[in-house]
């Protein structure tokens, strides 16, 4: 039986050596009595057994019990072994023996050999030991390095995110916090890196430099978290003092959230110090503006305040670095806060020369739209038609050119293979037989400027006279919620044509729905360069979620535009009419929201009513805003406004309405003895919001179905049949324009109708900005084929 004993002893000590020698077990210290015990320290204890040589820590607690650390056949690898274990495990049995269990010390075994370089400290960090910090073999290198990456225990204890350790090592051992390891990062940079933002608060304990510390790759912690977007650590470091004003590899952090895309780091900068808005990096001297890549940072940084228009060293503004870089939507967002698509950058270029060398259609149709000067040349006298004509290759050299011929620009000719590059002393020359007319618009109407006839006309118009015209003129606006900017296309072309503002231009202003809050808006004096930014703006604010929209984005917009307590008889010049339609009794009735007195009608005997209706708001009452919200509160877009709805019901182009408001306003002076007041149209104007194609309808048919492909046909049908009949009660071209131009011509007013056809049906809803500048584009080729019309009008406009 001995003998089976020592050899079952045997195989287990053979097994262990070829599976894992330094796997820890529980034995009893009673084994190893009849062993030779070849070392000791403490209670680190060698053995030379038969087959192996052992390393055993006798148990504080249980002394009859031990650990074996190990078991190992050769003698050189036992003693070298135990003179390290020896030397380390003393500071952990000794101030925390309670702690030890076979799991413990077999983690602090594998610590132990696998970082035998590694001071004490830096092992109870890595044991999470926080106990053994008092001891003073651990106390003496509390600040010490390892020889591998230069780490103190701090270092390792942010790495890990052990806020034990951490707030031990910090309020308890007075550890420095301005030690920087190989690569250059303290105890900052390393919390940086992860994402506990209650290290950095234990680390702000203590004031160090090394919160601002550069790193040997040039970032400080701020850096760090601006790059890999931690927000709530950057906020944590600005807490701490950390600095926003030290250069890194990335320029400042603002510089390097800007790089990385990182929102909410730009943001907490900005809050932290408001002056970062403006700082220019050191290699280009560009502002945030200039590094922000997307819309979402654009957008951030025009809500704090950034200059739209910066000039960086090199020359160029954000719209230039936008367009160079083809970033669509963010040139859109500088557009639509009014970004000078004009000026000059590196080498006298705008952003429509860049566009033009990219061949980038979307970006050329956004910034002429926005007003970019086709004929303006650069410091080598190209005009950006010109480099059309260079640049654009293949297929998209005729499409080019032909967009810009139908606008108005005169036909470009590239050069010849044998025509020299042109220098900044050669302007460039139109081809043989060619007079040199200038290259590019000759008229755009959204950049027109006034004939040399028309100007003189103007010097002539006495400003008193033109005050007391004899005749009234009457804008009348259609709606069509986004399509509203094609409105203000066509206002912009007739108002940069006659070379007044459109207040000016007008002594009655009437609109329906989006033509409603824009003709409330020119009673108001904001400008049409203002009013087209405002409403690419306003889509995203309240085109938001799923149909019907919230209303209070719209409400909140329209207050903020007009002002929360503002009447509608707060203006008085020119008048204004906005419709909307009384839904609360049936049939529904036209109302007009007025700025002036409404006229007493003497009509026919009106509807027998079943119900009294509460009485009308009178204009001196009536908030601004709310006419406007009564008129755009269009069915299944929004919910109504009290008991009114949108006015494109029963007036979605409001000409004749408008006509008969002033013929009834006539007679009533008339029948106040106030003929002395009254005054004829002189001319009518009626602008639309794009008309969109012709499209087939396959069927309207509905009735019952007696078959499942019945049942498809007719829901189809009802579907379109639904379509056509909103369609036709809201037409405002057709029989609405027809009807209107007989009754101005009966009376011999002259009427003028701009509607421009649109290539594609663009929602009332539309968000897309590349739908809306194409839908604009189309506007501008109808505003130069309607050109000579536009410019009769504007003549006829002044001499009313």
């Amino acid at each position: 039986m001995q003998f089976l004993g020592r050899l079952v002893e045997t195989l287990n000590t053979v097994t262990n050596l070829f599976a894992n020698p330094y796997r820890v077990r529980e034995v009893l210290l009673s084994e190893y009595g009849s062993h030779n015990r070849v070392m000791d320290d403490g209670r680190v204890v060698l053995y030379r057994t038969t087959q192996s040589w052992d390393c055993l820590l006798i148990n504080p607690n249980l002394p009859q019990n031990a650990f074996r650390l190990f078991q190992v056949s050769s003698e050189v690898e036992a003693r070298t072994v135990f003179l390290q274990f020896a030397a380390k495990m003393r500071p952990f049995y000794e101030v925390s023996p309670d702690s030890l269990k076979v799991d413990t010390v077999q983690q602090l075994s594998d610590c132990l050999r696998n970082h035998p370089h590694w001071p004490l400290a830096h092992v109870a960090v890595e044991m999470s030991m926080k106990e053994s910090f008092r001891h003073n073999h651990i106390m003496c290198c509390i600040n010490e390095t390892e020889s591998e990456e230069g780490m103190t225990p701090l270092h390792l204890a942010c790495k890990k995110e052990d806020v034990d350790c951490v707030r031990e090592l910090v309020e308890g051992c007075g550890v420095r916090l301005d030690i920087a390891d190989k690569h250059g990062e303290t105890v900052y940079h390393y919390a940086a890196h992860q994402s506990s933002c209650q290290v950095i608060e234990l680390l702000s304990k203590q004031r160090s430099i090394g919160v601002n510390h550069l790193s040997s790759s040039g970032e400080t912690p701020l850096h760090i978290a601006c790059r890999l977007g931690k927000t709530d650590v950057a906020k944590s470091l600005l807490n701490c003092q950390a600095s926003c004003n030290i250069v890194g590899s990335h320029g400042y952090p603002i510089h390097t959230s800007m790089k990385f895309i990182q929102v909410g780091c730009a943001e907490a900068i900005l809050e932290a110090d408001p002056n970062q808005i403006q700082t220019e990096d050191t290699q280009h001297g560009g502002v945030p503006l200039h590094w922000a890549k997307t819309a979402d940072m654009v957008r951030l940084l025009i809500n704090h305040g950034c200059a739209l228009n910066y000039l960086s060293k090199t020359g160029e503004t954000p719209l230039h670095i936008m367009v160079k870089r083809e970033r669509f939507e963010c040139a859109m967002i500088l557009l639509v806060h009014g970004a000078e698509t004009n000026a000059k950058g590196e080498r006298g270029n705008t952003p429509l020369h860049l566009a033009m060398k990219l061949d980038n259609l979307d970006l050329i149709k956004a910034l002429i739209v926005f007003g970019a000067d086709v004929k303006s040349p650069n410091d080598f006298g190209e005009t950006p038609g010109l480099i059309a004509a260079r640049h654009s290759k293949g297929n998209n050299r005729k499409v080019m050119l032909n967009l810009l011929y139908s606008i108005g620009a005169e036909r470009c000719y590239p050069p010849s293979p044998d025509s020299p590059t042109p220098s900044p002393s050669h302007t460039a020359r139109p081809p043989p037989g060619k007079t040199n007319r200038g290259l590019g618009y000759d008229d755009i109407i959204g950049i027109a400027t006034v004939l040399g006839s028309l100007s003189k006309g103007l010097d002539a118009v006495d400003s008193d006279e033109y005050m007391h015209r004899r005749y009234d003129r009457l804008l009348c606006l259609d709606g069509g919620g986004i399509r509203g900017l094609v409105l203000i296309q066509l206002l912009i072309a007739i108002e940069q044509t006659a070379g007044r503002p459109i207040r000016e231009l007008f002594d009655w202003v009437s609109g329906t729905s989006t033509g409603g809050i824009l003709a409330l808006a020119i009673v108001h004096g904001k400008s049409m360069q203002y009013l087209r930014c405002l409403y690419f703006r306003m889509k995203d604010e309240v085109f938001k979620g799923s149909r019907p929209f919230s209303s209070v984005p719209l409400e909140e917009f329209l207050k903020k535009e007009f002002g929360e307590h503002t009447k509608m008889t707060d203006v008085t010049k020119p008048k204004v009419m906005v419709t909307g339609t009384l839904a609360d009794r049936h049939p529904g009735e036209l109302h007009l929201f007025r700025n002036y007195s409404p006229p007493e009608l003497r009509h026919g005997p009106p509807y027998m009513r079943t119900a009294e209706f509460q009485d009308l708001t009178q204009p001196k009452d009536q908030l601004v805003w709310r006419a406007a919200r009564c008129s755009g509160a269009a069915p299944t877009y929004f919910r109504p406004m009290g008991r009114f709805l949108d006015g494109g019901l029963l007036a979605n182009n409001p000409t004749l309405d408008a006509l008969t408001e002033i013929h009834e306003y006539n007679q009533h002076l008339k029948r106040k003895g106030s003929e002395n007041q009254m005054k004829r149209l002189g001319v009518v104007v009626s602008l639309g919001t794009g008309k969109p194609p012709q499209v087939p309808v396959t069927s309207v048919d509905v009735f019952r179905p007696s078959n499942p492909w019945e049942l498809a046909k007719t829901v189809f049908g009802a579907r379109e049949l639904g379509k056509m009949v909103v369609d036709c009660c809201t037409d405002s071209d057709g029989r609405a324009v027809d009807r209107a131009r007989a009754w101005c011509e009966m009376v011999d007013v002259p009427y003028f109708r701009l509607n421009s056809q649109l290539k594609t049906d663009v929602m009332l809803d539309e968000i897309d900005d590349a739908v809306l500048v194409n839908m604009l584009w189309d506007t501008q080729i109808y505003i130069h084929q309607e050109r000579e019309k536009i410019q009769q009008l504007a003549q006829l406009l002044l001499s009313a």
